[in-house]
Formats: structure tokens, C-alpha cells, sequence
């Protein structure tokens, strides 16, 4: 009986052959329903998307999910192309996903570039293989063939829709004798193959949301006399197969164990397990894990240009934090560090789905992009050296048309190794707080341009802040002049530092109600509004030790001759 109620069994459409392939794989799913462990063989796995968009955040974290489960079990990653929707494909789609799962770190075991036991592996090479399955079907009863014109369905969903139900097939041509609709087709009739779908639908186990199904009955279309019927189509007229035939048919020949695909497939899965039933075929282990959101709870779509994986990569994303990203929505992990490396998620990984759609937080990337380049510059190896490659190349584009101010000066003493070397020296004590190249330039640009000095009076020293040095200025006055003393050898960082606590010292001296910590924190605002412009960056002694003696002591007398401007003006 629970084989039964999980999987009903059509006795007249069936043969004791096939209904032992059927029961097993039902109970093994059904032993597993609440098991979160990995399976204990090696799994195969396949990321089957459609070259009718290009790769984007939601299509990327199903292909990680399935290449972890295969990876964590020492099974294998297939990636197949489903190219038969010729209307919709898109031009450079295939060759983009290739290069895209690249760029992210994901390879695959076999796939249409690299060959393997099981292919070829683009749906459009395999056309005789479905067609041969379709037969199959309609010999055994589980398919029929039908011959209703386009107009005449197209009518149908009219009028199904004016009553407020599903545009489902009305099985006008399910009662054809097989004769006929064999004459019908011989004769050149144009017809689709569609699956008989049985009033009840078969329930199934799912890894994430335990066993699924309900009957198929639809009050308001029985109270209305209206027959709903699913029966899909699974071959068309033009003789391509449609989505359910052809992953089911690949997914078998292909060997593949398990499945992780989004929820949204879920009421498609009692169709493709209707047809594993009527191969005889046993089906793989399904997962089913929610949608990626966006914040107006719109899903993903691959046809949303700004949303596309190679759109990440231009913008200066990490492979490994964008991974890393797209990991964490849908899947909980025991660790307590949301940073992990494509290694670290393998050796993480297991079936913790969670279940529902879930938002994606912009804000996650951006803390994992800091992490990532954080790790780089600690580990000062060959991913940090690309880091400076690609910030370099944004400098340099800057530094031929700068667009964020037209009377910039570059600073041009660094040319050639003396600019990489700066980069590298500012990337280093910056990386914690690293986004992209874009931001970086526009956070640290003091590091590598010149402000005019007149520019000084257009906000760089804000109202408040030029108002506490004014106040302060014939104490600080001092603080030109200590620097100043310090020859070109020794502007070093730990000598700066130590420079900046003998100011504090020799300032508190002077300004006895006032207290060493304020004073400290009045000496760096003055050091920050000259040599760094009033911008956020590395401590001020590194800050110094980068730009060096000539540009620091260059900035400081600049700052002063405002101030001097400045008390000049109140006095008058």
C-alpha cells in the first residue's frame, strides 16, 4: 500500500518487469526523506542550462550545488547543453556559459567541449535518441499523439482563461485508435506527442521538502463540466522533444544520481517520474531549493542583462567571493565563518537545504569582496599580483582621461615600476576595506594625483573641521615643522609613527585642560585634511611613508598657507 500511495501504479499500462524498477528507487528515496547526509556512493550530477540567456547569479548557484554534491562525494560533474529551443537561443550564449563557469572556478568531468563516455552532450545531437523514446511511449500507451491545430488550442486557452481555469488539454485527440492516428501520421499530418498524465499524479520524496504531491482535482472545472487534463508534450512537431521528455531520456543515459534544480521545477518532477515509470527507468534523487530574489522578490532571470555573471566579473568581483556568495542563499552550514574557498565548501558541504525563496543581500558580496581581498594581500601570492594587474589598468586608464575632475596633476614621479609599486603598497594597507577597482581609485586617488591647492577651499576641508584647526593652528603650527625635520632616510612608517607622538606630547604641553587622546585625534585630522585630503585610507604614518617626504611636507604647507589665509581673513 505505501508503494501505492507514493507512486500509484497503472496495472493496465505496466508490466511486473517494470513495476519492480519502479518500486525500488520509491522506497530507497523514501529511507532517505529526512537524511540531510551526503549519499554514501559517489554521486553524478549535471548543470543542463539553455544558451537562450547568458549565465546569471540563480543559474550559477545551481551549477555550484550540483558541482559540490558530485565533489564532496568523489562523483562526477556533467554539463549539457540544452540547445533545441532554436527561436529563443542566443548567439554567443553557449560559448559565454563555457567561459563564465570557468571564470568562477567551476570545471566539468564531461561536457560538449571536452567529450565523454555519455554524450554528445547538446540536446540538439541527440534528436533520433528522443524520437526513438517517443515511439517507445506511444507504443506502450503511456503517449499519445495529438492533431489539434494551434488555432484550435489556442481557442481552447481562450476560452479556459475567460472562466478562470488552467489552459490544460481537453484529450480531444487522446481516443483516437491507434490505427487511425497512425494513418493520420503516415499521411503527413502534423501532430505532437503528448504524456498521459493519470488523475492522480504520482507523490515523490524531495531532499528538501520531505514527500510532495497532491491530487490532481480542479472544484470549479467539475462544477463547470470542463475536463482538465496536464498531458504535456513531449515531442513536438517539429520533432524536437521539449524540456520533460529530453532531461528525463539524457538524465537516464547519462547515469546521473541526483539532481539539484530550483523549486520552481518541483511540479514538473511527478511528470518526469511518470515517465521513468514508463521506461522502466529508475529515477535520480531529486533537491529542489528556492528561488534568489532580487529585492522587489522578482527571481533571476538570465534575460536581465545587469544581473549576468560576466556582468560581476567587469565590475571587479572575486570568482571565489562570488562563489562564495551564491553558496550561502538556500544552503546552512555548521561553520562559523560564512568564508569559505571553493575547497573549504567541498569539504563543507551536504544536503542542509533550506526551504523557500530567499532575498539576496547586496551588502553580503560587498563584506565577502573585503575578506577575499583582505586574505590576498596576506598571502601576498599570485591572486594578490592579479588584484594589481587589475587595479593598475583602471589607473591607467585614469590617468589618461581623468573623468572625475579635469585639473587633476598626476603625481609624475611614478611612472612604470614606481606606479605598481605605489599600488601595490596601497592595496596592501587597504585591502580590508577593498571593493573594486573603481571604488579603490575613487577612495585612495590622493595616492596618485595632485589636487591644485586652490582646490583645498571647495570642500576637501569641511566647514567644521577647518573651524577646530583655525582654533588650534597657532599650536599646530608645530607640526610642519617636526615633519620637516625628518630627513629623506628615516620617513619611514615606524619613524612617522613616532614623530606623531612626540607632536602629542609637545602639543599637551601647551594645551594643558585639553586632554593627550583629543589632542592626538585633532594632530591626525590636521595630517588627513593635508596629505590625504580629507579622504578616508591607511593609518596617517603609512599614509605618509607611501606618498613620501617631498609630497607630504608639499601637502602640509599647502593646508597651512589656507589656514594662514584664513586667520589672515578673521583678523582683518
Amino acid at each position: 500500500m505505501l508503494l501505492r500511495r507514493i507512486f500509484p501504479i497503472q496495472n493496465q499500462a505496466i508490466c511486473q518487469q517494470c513495476r519492480r524498477y519502479v518500486s525500488s528507487p520509491i522506497l530507497r528515496v523514501e529511507q532517505r526523506r529526512t537524511s540531510q547526509q551526503l549519499p554514501t556512493t559517489p554521486a553524478r550530477t549535471r548543470f543542463a542550462p539553455s544558451p537562450t540567456g547568458y549565465l546569471h547569479l540563480g543559474s550559477l548557484r545551481t551549477a555550484l550545488f550540483n558541482y559540490l554534491l558530485s565533489k564532496a562525494t568523489g562523483g562526477q560533474f556533467l554539463l549539457r547543453i540544452e540547445d533545441t529551443d532554436k527561436r529563443r537561443t542566443v548567439a554567443d550564449a553557449e560559448e559565454r556559459l563555457y567561459r563564465d563557469l570557468r571564470w568562477a572556478g567551476l570545471d566539468w568531468d564531461e561536457g560538449p567541449d571536452i567529450g565523454g563516455s555519455y554524450g554528445p552532450y547538446k540536446q540538439s545531437e541527440r534528436t533520433s535518441l528522443y524520437e526513438e523514446h517517443a515511439k517507445k511511449l506511444l507504443q506502450s500507451g503511456h503517449a499519445y499523439r495529438c492533431f489539434c491545430s494551434v488555432e484550435k488550442l489556442s481557442e481552447l486557452a481562450r476560452r479556459r482563461s475567460n472562466l478562470g481555469l488552467p489552459s490544460d488539454y481537453d484529450r480531444t485527440c487522446e481516443g483516437l485508435p491507434s490505427e487511425l492516428s497512425d494513418e493520420r501520421a503516415r499521411a503527413g499530418q502534423a501532430f505532437v506527442v503528448r504524456l498521459r498524465v493519470p488523475a492522480v499524479p504520482p507523490e515523490y520524496v524531495d531532499l528538501v521538502y520531505g514527500l510532495v504531491g497532491k491530487p490532481n482535482h480542479n472544484r470549479k472545472a467539475q462544477n463547470l463540466g470542463e475536463a482538465l487534463y496536464e498531458d504535456p508534450i513531449l515531442l513536438k512537431s517539429d520533432r524536437l522533444p521539449t524540456y520533460h521528455l529530453a532531461n528525463v531520456v539524457d538524465d537516464h543515459h547519462m547515469k546521473i544520481t541526483h539532481v539539484v534544480r530550483a523549486a520552481e521545477w518541483m511540479s514538473s518532477t511527478p511528470k518526469h517520474l511518470l515517465l521513468y515509470q514508463a521506461f522502466g527507468w529508475e529515477p535520480p534523487e531529486y533537491a529542489h531549493v528556492g528561488l534568489l530574489q532580487d529585492s522587489s522578490h522578482q527571481k533571476f532571470s538570465k534575460r536581465k542583462g545587469d544581473l549576468s555573471i560576466r556582468r560581476f566579473e567587469e565590475q571587479g568581483i572575486f570568482p571565489e567571493a562570488l562563489l562564495n556568495y551564491v553558496a550561502l542563499y538556500g544552503w546552512s552550514h555548521t561553520k562559523t565563518n560564512d568564508v569559505m574557498s571553493l575547497s573549504d565548501l567541498i569539504e563543507t558541504f551536504d544536503l542542509k537545504f533550506t526551504k523557500g525563496n530567499t532575498v539576496v543581500e547586496p551588502h553580503k558580496l560587498v563584506y565577502l569582496q573585503k575578506k577575499y581581498a583582505a586574505k590576498y594581500a596576506y598571502e601576498n601570492g599570485s591572486q594578490f599580483e592579479s588584484l594589481v594587474d587589475r587595479v593598475l589598468g583602471e589607473i591607467q586608464q585614469e590617468f589618461k582621461a581623468p573623468s572625475w575632475h579635469p585639473d587633476l596633476v598626476y603625481l609624475n614621479h611614478l611612472v612604470d615600476n614606481d606606479l605598481r609599486t605605489r599600488l601595490t603598497e596601497v592595496l596592501r594597507g587597504t585591502a580590508k576595506n577593498y571593493t573594486n577597482p573603481k571604488d579603490f581609485f575613487t577612495n585612495y586617488k590622493y595616492f596618485f594625483y595632485d589636487q591644485p591647492p586652490q582646490e583645498l577651499h571647495s570642500g576637501d576641508v569641511p566647514e567644521g573641521t577647518r573651524t577646530t584647526l583655525m582654533g588650534l593652528w597657532p599650536q599646530l603650527r608645530t607640526v610642519n615643522a617636526i615633519f620637516r625635520d625628518v630627513p629623506l632616510e628615516a620617513w619611514t612608517d615606524n619613524n612617522l609613527k613616532e614623530k606623531a607622538s612626540t607632536l602629542v606630547d609637545l602639543i599637551s604641553s601647551k594645551l594643558k585642560e585639553t586632554s593627550s587622546k583629543e589632542i592626538y585625534k585633532i594632530i591626525q585630522m590636521y595630517l588627513r585634511c593635508a596629505v590625504a585630503r580629507g579622504s578616508s585610507g591607511p593609518p596617517m604614518h603609512t599614509t605618509m611613508a607611501i606618498l613620501g617626504r617631498d609630497t607630504c611636507l608639499r601637502r602640509l604647507d599647502e593646508l597651512a598657507d589656507l589656514l594662514d589665509s584664513d586667520t589672515r581673513g578673521i583678523n582683518e
